[in-house]
């Protein structure tokens, strides 16, 4: 199958490139990218939350007042939960909220994510990204060049031009091939590709 082949500079149609089928061309599976992406968001989670249940407070070890005669609740333990300096209810312990995917079910997903954005015209390639100089200004110059905001660039290696260039800007974001993430392909409105990012990209996913 075919794309267009898009001229930075002008924004216009210079050809075209013939890309695999069987990466940019399969069918959307969205079961498959929900638990995919819920994995990696998961994965992405501290799971660093805990506080002190009874046990493991100081102190309590004496039992506050008798049993009986004081016209007092029963009490055994100043640490209860019910009381002040008491350990937490139901306290919460770190916990490790990664899920597995395999490989195959990860290829899967980003196969699924990047054909359904060139089915929908949100997948734009082209020649090159390149800018002179670290410059937000001129980075943007090149997406109005394309009529195109919200995006993310998607490099065949790391340009620090253009990583330095895209950072402070909100809807925009720049990264390579190996760096390229679920999460990254979905969070943005457009994706624009190198024709080098997308021979990558085959080799990886195919």
């Amino acid at each position: 199958m075919e794309f267009k082949l898009i001229e930075l500079t002008t924004g216009k149609e210079s050809g075209s490139v013939s890309v695999a089928e069987n990466v940019f061309g399969v069918e959307f599976n969205e079961s498959l990218v929900h638990q995919v992406v819920t994995a990696y968001m998961n994965g992405a989670r501290s799971g660093t939350k805990g506080q002190k249940n009874r046990a493991a407070v100081s102190g309590g070890g004496a039992k506050p007042w008798n049993q009986k005669g004081s016209g007092r609740a029963r009490a055994g333990t100043s640490r209860s939960p019910i009381w002040v300096g008491g350990g937490r209810a139901f306290a919460g312990h770190n916990r490790d909220f990664s899920q597995k995917v395999n490989r195959k079910m990860y290829r899967g997903a980003m196969r699924s994510i990047i054909s359904e954005l060139g089915r929908t015209g949100r997948l734009v390639i082209v020649d090159e990204f390149k800018i002179d100089a670290p410059k937000t200004k001129e980075f943007k110059a090149k997406l109005a060049n394309l009529s195109i905001e919200d995006v993310l660039v998607v490099t065949e290696g790391f340009d620090e031009y253009l990583y330095l260039s895209a950072r402070n800007l909100y809807h925009a974001d720049v990264c390579d091939v190996a760096s390229l993430d679920p999460v990254s392909l979905i969070g943005f409105k457009n994706v624009i590709m190198t024709q080098g990012a997308v021979r990558q990209l085959e080799e990886s996913l195919a």
